[in-house]
């Protein structure tokens, strides 16, 4: 088991097809956290509305993160536009804290503002109906995803992502990501901190901009990427971790765990109920 001083992991979006919650389930056996930052769409119910999939592994990590508050991690769940409706329950849960924000503190001294970062795609925040078609469109290109690599491998290529390459491929998705990061400087400026954390775009990475150390924690359907700090305060940024996992065995604590989320997936599954604050 290593041990980390904070992690944060981000756009896993349980109840999704494409995500990769096995591997997920991986990193959170074999890594330990005394704090622990989920940092947006951990579920996503934009997919649910659409239709309901949820297997037995998405619960597992609903249940992981809830055994590590248990255990002693401090658990900060901050939503995102795909799991928007957490955003009316901000509170104290036990070990786990439901909030718009953070400032993390590392151990060498440095303000990290942690947010999903929905809050700075004017898209999102604008024209909600495009956002929800360019997910639609996300969604498709996953799906091609493996017949494509099924394709490439009888061909005796690598993998690679269609959707991954039509994102970096297309000029107003480099455009925004750009306008992303400058909007990522001006967010660090007016909280007075050192650096900024999020997720949102599926683009882990850590860059200086002008200053500010930007740090995405990227996501769980594509890159599988989280950032680890450590106890003198390095962060580092870990990708495709735990792809290679399969049917994961689950522990007899996990098989006596009861499941604790059924309840709010089934007030969630239509539409017309959910309550967006």
């Amino acid at each position: 088991m290593k041990r980390y001083r904070a992690g944060w992991i981000s756009d896993v979006h349980l109840g999704t097809r494409g995500s990769q919650a096995e591997a997920l389930l991986q990193l959170l056996r074999t890594h330990e956290f005394e704090t622990l930052y989920v940092v947006g769409d951990l579920i996503d119910v934009w997919a649910l509305r659409r239709s309901r999939y949820w297997p037995q592994s998405h619960n597992d990590v609903i249940q992981k993160l809830l055994r590590a508050g248990r255990k002693g991690t401090q658990v900060y769940y901050i939503p995102g536009n795909h799991d928007e409706f957490v955003a009316g329950f901000y509170g104290n849960y036990g070990a786990i804290k439901v909030a718009p924000r953070m400032i993390h503190t590392t151990a060498d001294g440095r303000k990290l503002l942690v947010i999903h970062g929905h809050e700075l795609d004017a898209v999102v925040q604008n024209i909600k109906w495009l956002a929800h078609l360019g997910d639609i469109g996300y969604q498709i290109l996953l799906r091609l995803n493996p017949p494509v690599n099924w394709l490439r491998r009888m061909l005796g290529l690598q993998y690679w992502s269609l959707s991954a390459y039509v994102k970096r491929s297309v000029k107003n998705a480099v455009n925004f990501i750009g306008e992303f990061e400058q909007a990522i400087v001006r967010y660090a400026r007016e909280d007075n901190v050192q650096g900024v954390v999020c997720g949102h775009i599926h683009s882990p990475v850590i860059r200086n901009i002008e200053g500010v150390t930007y740090y995405n924690s990227g996501d769980w359907v594509e890159s599988c990427s989280a950032l680890l700090e450590d106890f003198d305060g390095h962060i580092e940024l870990i990708t495709h971790a735990g792809v290679n996992v399969v049917n994961l065995p689950h522990t007899e604590e996990e098989e006596a765990e009861v499941d604790v989320f059924s309840d709010i997936l089934d007030g969630q599954s239509n539409a017309g109920k959910v309550h967006v604050s």
